[in-house]
C-alpha cells in the first residue's frame, strides 16, 4: 500500500513541465474526465463512463483494495477560475471506520486539487474534497498519512432518500482554500485528480462523478 504522501508526491512531479489553461471558464464533462491520465497507487480502480438516469457520468469502482485516480496536469490560473464546482454521487459509505487514522482513508469519491512546489517539494500542499463516511459534513482535518494534503468533508454518510437521483453539487473558491487550511496565498494550481478508493479499509466501495468546472466568482 503506498501512503498518500506518495501517491500526492507522485503526482505534483508529474505536474512540472505543464502549460497554463486560459480563460475565465474550463469546463470537464465526464467524457473529458474519462481521457484524463490514469495513475496507480495501488492496484487499478476501475472506471468507466455510463448513464445515471440519462446523465452521463464517471463510474468508480473499487473492489479489491486498489487507490488509481484520474489526473489532469495543467496549471489552472485562480486569478480567472478561483472557483471550482462539481456533482458527484455515491451507492453507500464505509461503516465504523476512523478516516483520522491511516485504516481509515478510503473514499468513495474524493477530488484532489494541488499545488505542487517546484524546488521544495516538502512545501507541495494540496487539498482533498472527500464525500465522508463518519466524519461531519464541514469538518477538515489533517491527512492521516500526510500534514500537507487536508481533508474537507463536503457530504458524510449514506445518500438520502430525498436526494434528487443521489446527486449532490457544490462549489469552492479554491484560493481561499488554501489560504484557511495551509495559510498559504496561491495564484495557479499544478492539477486536479478524481479517485475512488478501498486500499486501506479494504473493501469494495463505488461512486459516480459529473461534470467539473472552474469558474470567476
Amino acid at each position: 500500500m503506498q501512503s498518500v504522501a506518495g501517491k500526492m508526491g507522485i503526482f505534483a512531479v508529474s505536474c512540472l513541465f505543464s502549460l497554463p489553461v486560459q480563460g475565465d471558464e474550463k469546463r470537464f464533462t465526464p467524457e473529458d474526465i474519462i481521457e484524463w491520465e490514469s495513475h496507480s497507487f495501488e492496484g487499478e480502480t476501475r472506471y468507466e463512463l455510463v448513464e445515471v438516469n440519462g446523465e452521463k457520468a464517471v463510474h468508480g469502482i473499487c473492489e479489491e483494495a486498489t487507490a488509481s485516480g484520474l489526473f489532469y496536469r495543467e496549471d489552472i490560473d485562480l486569478t480567472e477560475t478561483p472557483v471550482i464546482e462539481w456533482r458527484w454521487r455515491v451507492k453507500e459509505t464505509f461503516s465504523d471506520i476512523d478516516e483520522t487514522e491511516k485504516a481509515g482513508d478510503d473514499y468513495a469519491v474524493r477530488l484532489y486539487v494541488v499545488k505542487e512546489h517546484s524546488i521544495r517539494r516538502w512545501r507541495t500542499r494540496a487539498l482533498n474534497y472527500v464525500w465522508a463516511s463518519e466524519k461531519e459534513k464541514t469538518s477538515d482535518w489533517p491527512n492521516a498519512y500526510q500534514s500537507r494534503a487536508h481533508m474537507i468533508a463536503m457530504d458524510s454518510g449514506p445518500p438520502d432518500d430525498d436526494d434528487h437521483d443521489g446527486w449532490r453539487s457544490h462549489a469552492r473558491n479554491i484560493a481561499e482554500d488554501f489560504k484557511t487550511f495551509h495559510d498559504t496565498e496561491i495564484d495557479t494550481i499544478n492539477g486536479l485528480a478524481i479517485m475512488t478508493d478501498c486500499d486501506d479499509v479494504k473493501e469494495p466501495i463505488e461512486g459516480w462523478y459529473g461534470e467539473i468546472r472552474l469558474r470567476s466568482e
